[in-house]
């Protein structure tokens, strides 16, 4: 089916959500989409004041979130429009999907461009056998390495091993390809001397959520299958975040995430650490007060700042996830700042401007009321001197990776989604309108 159809179809099974709606609940269809609409306010604000309360009203916050839903069927049920409402709920599912399916960029579109390469000569590898919960050995990765001709050096002690004195002291040795099985922030380190001495960088995805793995459309559901770079790879240039001294690959974290994550019971008790810190920062009554600067951008008080390694696609809140491309050179930057469950109901509805600010710059300044601040670099939080100073290198690090990789994105990011698009793109008038082309 091509996207016109999807886009009209999309039409035709809201217009069935709405059709079901009011053919079967007659004049009851109003109060019960209010209901619905209200309820579900209910429980993201209710969701709010449970995080940033404690004792009594974080309890009766609780019982908000439980009983609002129940509350809703039990209204249904005595209505007889139970099924009603799972037949509206699940039309205007497809419909969405539909949509999003015909507002995605084309197959055809290509990613990052790659480069022919001849294969390295004296590749050597850094596999942690304990990250990922253990895949180095699950999937016999430093055997097949070497194989392969690679040289591998385990990180299994005993005690702390120097990462990047180890690779350092492979560079002075003849290695012309550094990489590295396991988390994100070993990557990063070993990246950062990759590019320095500008040798290819490998990234088998043996980590524990492999997120760099993912946006170079890496397996990382058999992280053996990145060893056929050594072989059959080709070359991509990417960016390359600096967060002071250090390099990231990923994201450099400042303030909730940070703060929670820098506490030592954290360790020990994620949960409960979290939701005994999180009324304190929310309320700003722990954590410093950050103010970010960002092109001609200031922003003042998130709780929240991520600042990435190129920008990740992002829809609403919920949709952070990928990065379509790691070569545009810029940094991407997201603050929250939640004050209010209002600000928390529609910083859920996806509203910009309404506690979320998202943007790109070349260079972010984060500064403090405080001398030092956690930060998140990677996953692993450090503390820093205020104020901390990001920057992008583009295209410093070049990254070796196998010819064929099952998750690698298309060059346009999915559009958001707007009902102007999706009217153009469904329309009867001739000629194929791609939704690339079309204005927002």
């Amino acid at each position: 089916m091509n996207r016109r159809w999807l886009a009209r179809s999309a039409f035709v099974l809201m217009l069935a959500a709405v059709a079901v709606l009011i053919g079967f609940a007659e004049l009851a269809s109003l109060a019960m989409v209010a209901i619905g609409a209200v309820g579900a306010c209910l429980v993201l604000a209710g969701g709010y004041w449970f995080l940033a309360h404690r004792g009594v009203l974080r309890w009766l916050a609780f019982g908000l979130v439980v009983l609002t839903p129940i509350a809703i069927v039990v209204v249904f049920a005595l209505h007889n429009l139970i099924w009603v409402a799972l037949v509206s709920i699940a039309l205007a599912a497809l419909a969405v999907a539909a949509a999003r399916k015909a507002l995605a960029p084309a197959a055809s579109a290509t990613g990052m461009p790659v480069r022919e390469v001849p294969p390295p000569k004296r590749p050597f590898l850094i596999m942690n056998p304990r990250s990922g919960g253990g895949k180095v050995a699950k999937f016999g990765l430093k055997e097949k390495a070497e194989a392969l001709g690679a040289e591998v050096a385990l990180l299994d002690g005993p005690g702390t091993v120097d990462v990047a004195a180890l690779a350092r002291r492979a560079v002075a040795d003849g290695a012309d390809l550094l990489g590295v099985a396991g988390g994100d922030g070993t990557q990063a380190l070993v990246a950062g001397i990759a590019a320095e001495h500008d040798l290819p960088f490998l990234v088998i995805s043996a980590g524990t959520r492999n997120h760099f793995a993912m946006d170079l459309g890496l397996d990382r559901d058999d992280p053996a299958t990145c060893l056929d770079a050594l072989t059959d790879g080709v070359e991509q240039r990417i960016d390359l975040g600096v967060i002071g001294e250090r390099t990231f690959v990923n994201n450099a974290s400042f303030g909730a995430y940070a703060e929670v994550v820098e506490s030592p019971a954290y360790r020990d008790d994620k949960r409960g650490t979290t939701l005994e810190i999180l009324p304190d920062l929310l309320g700003g009554h722990r954590g410093a007060k950050l103010s970010a600067h960002a092109g001609g951008t200031t922003v003042t008080g998130p709780q929240a700042l991520l600042v990435s390694n190129d920008p990740y696609e992002i829809s609403d809140i919920a949709g952070l996830g990928r990065r379509a491309r790691l070569d545009t050179g810029t940094l991407g930057v997201i603050a929250v700042t939640v004050n209010n469950a209002l600000q928390a109901v529609m910083l859920l509805r996806g509203a910009r401007g309404q506690g979320l600010t998202v943007l790109t710059a070349g260079q972010v300044v984060v500064e403090a009321d405080a001398p030092q601040i956690p930060v998140g670099i990677d996953g692993e939080t450090v503390m820093m001197p205020a104020p901390v100073r990001c920057a992008i290198r583009p295209k410093a690090l070049r990254v070796r990776v196998p010819r064929h990789r099952p998750g690698v994105l298309p060059a346009a990011a999915e559009p958001r989604f707007t009902w102007s698009k999706l009217v153009k793109l469904a329309s009867f008038g001739s000629g194929d309108q791609r939704p690339g082309l079309l204005p927002g």
